[in-house]
C-alpha cells in the first residue's frame, strides 16, 4: 500500500518546529527502550488524527526516537487504514484493541515480535490409592479417542503456571489441589495459529476427592490406578505422552526431583514465581 506523497517517513525532511506547534501532537509517554506509546483512548476524526500522526512523527524524530506503539482500541476501527498508510505495520491484537508499529531510524528495526509461545499446563494428581486423576474430552484431539488423558488447559494472561494447574483441575473435574511441582515440560512449534508451544507437566495434591465433571468439556472423569494409566495403548503408541507417563510413575515410586514454586520480588514490586530443583536447592 502505498503512501500520501506528504507522509513524514524515514528519510525525509521534518516538519518545522512552528509547523508542529502549530498543528499539536499525539499524547504518548516514553517507553523503557528509547520509543514512545500512543494509547488512542478518545474518539478522533481521521483528518484530525493524520496531521496530528505526521506531527508527532516529525518531533520524535528529531527528539531521536526509535520505536512508536500506537494503541487503537476497537471503537476507533477508522483509524486503522490512515495509520497503516502513514508506514506503520501491526504488532498484535487482543479481543478490544490492535497495536501497530513503526520504527522511525534508518538503521535495522529492532522492535520485538509478537508473543511466539503458548503456555499450557497437565495436571498429575494422585490419590492416596496410587490412583491419578484423569478425563477423556468431548473435543479436541482427543475427541472419540479411547484414552484416558490428565487435565490440561492453556494458562490465561498473568497467570502463573501453578495457579493454572489449580484451575483447570477445578474446572474440569471439580477437585480441590495443592501445587506441588513440575516434573517436565516439553516445547513444539507450529501448534494453535503458527505459535509454538510450551506445555509444563504438574504434580498437584489433591485437598478433596468427589468428582464433579465439566459437562461442557468432559465426556467422562475418574480415578484410576497409575498402572493402568500408565500402560494405556494410547501412550504406549505415542512417545510424548508414554515418556510422561513414566516420568509420573517414576515420581510416584521413587524421590524424583521436580520443580517447586517460591515467590520472588522483582525491583518493580512484581512477585513472579521462581521453579527450582528442591532436592538440590533449599532458598
Amino acid at each position: 500500500m502505498s503512501s500520501p506523497p506528504n507522509s513524514v517517513l524515514k528519510g525525509q525532511t521534518a516538519l518545522p518546529t512552528d509547523k508542529v506547534q502549530q498543528i499539536g501532537l499525539l499524547d504518548a509517554v516514553n517507553d523503557k527502550y528509547g520509543g514512545v506509546v500512543v494509547d488512542m483512548k478518545e474518539p478522533m476524526d481521521s483528518h484530525i488524527y493524520v496531521p496530528l500522526l505526521r506531527a508527532s512523527i516529525s518531533q520524535w524524530r528529531q527528539q531521536g526516537k526509535k520505536g512508536v506503539w500506537i494503541k487503537l482500541p476497537i471503537q476507533q476501527a477508522n483509524l486503522v487504514e490512515p495509520t497503516v498508510k502513514e508506514g506503520f505495520r501491526y504488532h498484535h491484537a487482543e479481543s478490544n484493541y490492535l497495536m501497530l508499529v513503526y520504527w522511525i531510524p534508518d538503521n535495522p528495526d529492532t522492535l520485538p515480535a509478537n508473543a511466539s509461545h503458548i503456555v499450557g499446563i497437565g495436571a498429575f494428581v494422585m490419590n492416596n490409592k496410587r490412583e491419578v486423576l484423569v478425563v477423556k474430552e468431548k473435543h479436541g484431539y482427543f475427541e472419540g479417542k479411547d484414552a484416558w488423558k490428565f487435565p490440561t488447559g492453556v494458562v490465561n494472561q498473568g497467570e502463573d503456571i501453578c495457579a493454572a494447574a489449580i484451575r483447570e483441575v477445578k474446572e474440569e473435574t471439580g477437585i480441590d489441589t495443592e501445587f506441588m511441582e513440575i516434573l517436565a515440560f516439553s516445547q513444539t512449534h507450529q501448534q494453535f495459529l503458527g505459535k509454538s508451544d510450551l506445555f509444563f507437566v504438574c504434580m498437584l495434591q489433591p485437598l478433596s476427592f468427589d468428582i464433579t465433571k465439566q459437562d461442557s468439556e468432559i465426556k467422562a472423569a475418574q480415578w484410576i490406578p497409575i498402572d493402568e494409566y500408565v500402560n494405556q495403548t494410547y501412550n504406549r503408541e505415542h512417545k510424548p505422552f508414554e515418556y510422561v507417563a513414566k516420568i509420573c510413575l517414576t515420581k510416584s515410586q521413587s524421590n524424583y526431583g521436580g520443580f517447586s514454586a517460591v515467590h520472588t520480588l522483582t525491583s518493580s514490586g512484581k512477585q513472579p514465581y521462581l521453579y527450582f530443583n528442591g532436592q538440590d536447592f533449599k532458598p
